[in-house]
């Protein structure tokens, strides 16, 4: 590898766009009159964060312009701000991306070719460029952002994530409206969320009635989102047939948003014939933050290939579309997973992995499931001709509690502080007497019954070490009536019998000899997700929370399974 080079950075640079408005960015560049690709990141969350400038500076030092540019309506830049979680009925930002696209490609250090970068929602920005179609984009990276918005958030309000996410989104719109009371930045906000406030707006009852002022000039796109949870906004694969350059995706195990993983099945079964194959993908054991990627202290040893640094990652791609540079990804299978126990990457040629066997474990018990010390057992057994339920009551006054990060972000975590719970019922497999792969996306089919109108199941997959360590895996939950489709919710009969379907995350995991798979099964999982209130009602205007009354069925007749893709040796 040749020496960093010398770097110049450039402020506010502006981009006029075709209706006038400005948009500014900052440009970290080599020093002197060279020409060199260029790479943009259109971002929200304000082009001086650090760990933007760190990226960009690490790879402009290997020969690229590097521009960090501030959307419409944030920071530096002009305009009206309008965020994510709307329909697409406008055009904005895939026109902004266009103009933005242009301009940055004609920067007198550009070579002419253009590329993109930046996470999550940076990276819905890039999709919305990449839409645009410009002609100076030669190749095209993303990360961190599902093909569509209901396989992240399962039709459900993800409550403590989306409340601090839209008051940390504030403190920039406080500041522009010239509000003088605070927060003014993000670090202000997150301070004030979690020290302050801490969290209690996640509790207030009903979630449409928070005061106005907490979310500034954004609360009425937070009001209009909470009555569109059902709908989906981002379509992305309506854009995979018009890509024109390859695509690089990447995302985490652990990634709220590894519905990233569906752009790469969507671009290499309805993408141009000529780019098939030029696609790449990898899935590492990651968080949603790509600035410290591998969990640590989990009690999970990922091994020393585990980690990956986003600015490389950034950097070996272009380096093979732009240089010429091959350190050998044009010759490695396109998908890259980790594999999770084996703590190896795996190369493979498709997603889903077509051999895998689609195995039913069935769950059992003698009606006492309830914790990790009840009796439910997962096995390949079939279900008896006749079997107890489980119950249990789910209060959602007492919701269980997700357990993550402190931002709402998912990770691996030691399940041992719900163990107690008697509104969890607990599945789980003898120690295993040989190793099990699992790649691709579990799916519980739960047979349950309800007393009210509506309520929520959730799934929670874990791998539980010799020890006794439990950590989750991947999860899933449904919200009752929408069982039959999004844009079809229909209440519950109450104490009816349902057959409910409830996928989960993808995940890749090799189960040792002596380990167990253990399946939590629930009504609630807060506030990754906003509580049913079980009344059947809207959840931002419903003050009221109602117990309900909860039953499992696993017999012959009713046979819930948790179904998992099993690797086997083609």
């Amino acid at each position: 590898m040749t020496a960093p080079l010398p770097l110049v950075a450039e402020q506010n640079l502006e981009c006029v766009t075709r209706d006038s408005t400005i948009l500014r960015a900052d440009v970290y560049r080599p020093a002197g009159d060279g020409r060199y690709p260029v790479l943009i990141n259109r971002t929200p969350y304000g082009k001086h964060e650090p760990r933007y400038i760190a990226d960009a500076k690490a790879v402009a030092a290997r020969g690229y312009v590097m521009v960090i540019q501030d959307e419409r309506g944030r920071y530096a830049s002009d305009g009206e701000y309008r965020w994510m979680f709307r329909e697409r009925g406008e055009t904005t930002n895939i026109e902004d991306g266009y103009d933005a696209a242009e301009w940055a490609a004609k920067l007198p250090w550009s070579d002419g070719r253009l590329g993109t970068w930046g996470h999550s929602n940076a990276s819905y920005l890039a999709w919305m460029l990449c839409a645009s179609q410009p002609p100076s984009l030669k190749a095209f990276m993303a990360s961190g952002m599902g093909e569509r918005l209901l396989s992240m958030n399962f039709g459900i309000f993800e409550t403590g994530r989306r409340l601090e996410w839209v008051h940390m989104m504030a403190a920039d719109a406080r500041r522009r409206a010239g509000d003088p009371t605070g927060p003014h930045t993000a670090a202000e906000a997150s301070k004030i969320w979690n020290q302050v406030e801490r969290s209690k707006w996640i509790w207030y009852l009903p979630l449409g009635d928070i005061p106005a002022k907490t979310f500034s000039t954004l609360n009425e796109q937070l009001q209009a989102y909470h009555r569109t949870q059902n709908i989906e906004f981002m379509r992305f694969g309506d854009f995979h047939p018009n890509v024109t350059t390859p695509v690089m995706l990447m995302t985490g195990w652990w990634d709220r948003l590894i519905g990233t993983m569906e752009h790469f099945t969507g671009l290499e079964k309805n993408g141009p014939a000529h780019l098939k194959g030029q696609h790449r993908m990898i899935v590492g054991p990651w968080i949603h933050d790509v600035t410290g990627m591998v969990p640590k202290d989990c009690g999970l040893d990922f091994g020393p290939d585990a980690d990956r640094s986003y600015s490389g990652m950034i950097a070996r791609w272009y380096d093979l579309h732009f240089k010429g540079i091959d350190d050998g990804l044009a010759k490695e299978a396109p998908v890259q997973l980790f594999v999770i126990g084996a703590n190896k990457w795996r190369g493979e040629s498709e997603w889903p992995l077509s051999r895998a066997k689609q195995t039913a474990f069935h769950l059992h018990s003698r009606g006492q499931a309830n914790t990790v010390r009840g009796d439910g057992v997962l096995s390949l057994a079939p279900p008896a001709q006749s079997s107890p339920t489980d119950r249990y009551v789910f209060d959602p006054r007492d919701p269980v509690m997700s357990l993550m990060r402190a931002d709402s972000q998912a990770a691996p975590v030691d399940q041992a502080p719900h163990d107690h719970r008697r509104d969890i019922l607990v599945y789980q497999t003898a120690p295993l007497r040989n190793d099990i792969e699992v790649i691709g996306s579990p799916v519980l089919t739960l047979w349950a019954s309800t007393d009210g109108p509506d309520t929520d199941w959730t799934a929670k997959l874990a791998l539980v070490n010799e020890n006794g360590l439990a950590i989750n895996l991947t999860y899933g939950i449904l919200r009752a009536q929408f069982r039959n489709g999004f844009d079809r919710p229909s209440l519950l009969e109450p104490n009816a019998t349902y057959e409910f379907t409830v996928p989960l995350n993808p995940i890749a995991v090799l189960f040792k000899r002596g380990q167990r798979i253990r399946l939590y099964v629930s009504s609630s999982d807060f506030p990754n997700f906003d509580r049913n209130h079980n009344t059947g009602r809207d959840y931002w205007s419903d003050p009221e929370l109602r117990p309900a009354r909860q039953t499992v069925f696993h017999d012959v007749s009713k046979p819930s399974r948790l179904t998992l893709p099993v690797i086997t040796e083609s």
